[in-house]
């Protein structure tokens, strides 16, 4: 299973990386990570930490998931205060992200916490391929909520789902893996349903259409496809019970309760529980110093006026941003924390 997984995920990762230059500009063209060093700027001896100056490329996700949208509001919101312009780019994810940093194609990335930390020690679906190390850890940015949606109003529990048509994100998406841990707590397996491979917006028109039953959206919660949907269909959200939240916490500490409030999307009035991972920024291990400084700081100090263009940025905390990350940070942004009073791990 997991050699058929490695080999279909391969030939995705190539597909989809092949097709990343329709990204959105938000800033200066992309630029390679030796182009990107080169013309890094020192900050002026005032410490001005905003004197910095970069054109990088930002990895973010489906066009329809918050990624590319917060993704997007960010990089506009550091050009405005620094001289960093950022080219956003959407992408197959999280595996497409990583996978674009260690190959010099993006600078910094929207990754899901979970499976960044899979692929950094090189474990779960990572074995075969080994550890990547060539990216570290900016700060965590908000929850990213495990929905389970479906338009079945009889589809009530993850072990429902066996059998029928599911779609589980693109092969290698961050979304891809969340949905084997959370179906594997279940004791189910891809092979105990009809997977189905294809992006937030596509599974919410097949459920409008009923060609699938149920999909998995690991985003903020409302997501922009499922809330679509909910205009035209009832959407149901398919909770987890805590003996199997238990078990998915237990096998990854990087997974934590989640309550998704009542009318998060039109029709559907009950809380549902289920389990978060985090949106993380992560950028690549040789990125300067100065630059990683200066991205983290220009969020962080401006909590307030990012909430004001998006609302992801009522959720910046420097708690959050910190707590629970297994991948090392970036020596810039440590220093950030460190004058916060936060002591986060470095690579030696």
């Amino acid at each position: 299973m997991k050699k058929a997984i490695a080999a279909v995920m391969t030939t995705i990762m190539v597909i989809s990386l092949a097709g990343c230059g329709g990204g959105q500009p938000a800033g200066s063209a992309s630029t390679s990570a030796a182009q990107t060093k080169a013309e890094t700027s020192a900050p002026a001896e005032t410490g001005d930490k905003n004197s910095v100056s970069a054109s990088l490329s930002l990895g973010t996700g489906d066009p329809s998931g918050t990624y590319y949208a917060y993704g997007g509001v960010l990089a506009n919101y550091i050009a405005s205060k620094t001289e960093i312009n950022t080219n956003v780019v959407s992408t197959a994810g999280t595996i497409a992200n990583l996978t674009g940093i260690d190959d010099g194609t993006y600078d910094f990335a929207t990754v899901q916490s979970d499976v960044m930390t899979y692929a950094y020690n090189g474990i779960n679906s990572f074995e075969e391929s080994g550890p990547n190390t060539s990216f570290r850890t900016l700060g965590a940015l908000y929850p990213d909520a495990v929905q389970m949606i479906t338009c079945d109003p009889e589809v009530k529990s993850v072990s429902d789902l066996a059998g029928k048509s599911v779609c589980v994100g693109n092969v290698g998406s961050g979304t891809y893996y969340t949905a084997i841990d959370v179906l594997a707590a279940y004791d189910l397996t891809l092979d105990d349903i009809n997977p189905v491979y294809q992006s937030y917006g596509d599974s919410a028109e097949n459920l409008k259409d009923g060609k699938i039953s149920a999909a998995f959206v690991v985003a903020a919660a409302p997501n922009t496809a499922v809330t679509d949907l909910s205009t035209s269909k009832t959407v149901y959200l398919i909770p987890i019970d805590d003996e199997h939240m238990g078990k998915l916490i237990e096998s990854g500490p990087w997974y934590a309760p989640l309550t998704i409030p009542a009318s998060v999307y039109k029709g559907f009035d009950e809380e549902v529980n289920t389990i978060c991972v985090k949106c993380t920024l992560v950028c690549r291990a040789d990125l300067d110093d100065d630059v990683a400084y200066a991205i983290v700081s220009t969020i962080f100090d401006n909590k307030k006026e990012i909430a004001a263009l998006h609302a992801k940025g009522e959720e910046l905390s420097l708690e959050f941003a910190t707590e629970n990350i297994a991948v090392p940070f970036a020596k810039g942004a440590a220093k950030y924390y460190e004058e916060k009073g936060i002591t986060v791990e470095i690579a030696e």
